[in-house]
């Protein structure tokens, strides 16, 4: 398994309310190929998501567009700008 990162912008804000029924369904439709770990999300100066950096461990990314895939029969998600093989670099590495 390897981490990818995947990234929504939104084509408009909104608050997390709003778009839990996407997390619900991403959570659901998880697999043992690709597991949606958490997210980040970019707020606007009025306090809603603009855009979404979501951490994934997956076989690789066409796995994770498979649940994206199965996400949307249910409920519709952000457009996604790519899904990309990321590392994550802890700080506390460098003390």
């Amino acid at each position: 398994m390897g981490k990818f990162l995947a990234v929504h912008t939104l084509p408009a804000p909104a608050t997390i309310e709003e778009l839990a029924a996407v997390g619900k369904a991403v959570k659901a439709d998880s697999t043992l190929d690709a597991y949606w770990i958490g997210s980040w999300c970019q707020l606007d100066e009025k306090g809603k998501i603009t855009r979404i950096f979501c951490e994934w461990d997956a076989k690789d990314a066409a796995s994770i567009r498979k649940v994206f895939d199965a996400v949307l029969r249910k409920v519709p998600i952000p457009p996604v700008d790519g899904i990309w093989p990321m590392a994550k670099v802890e700080a506390e590495a460098y003390r």
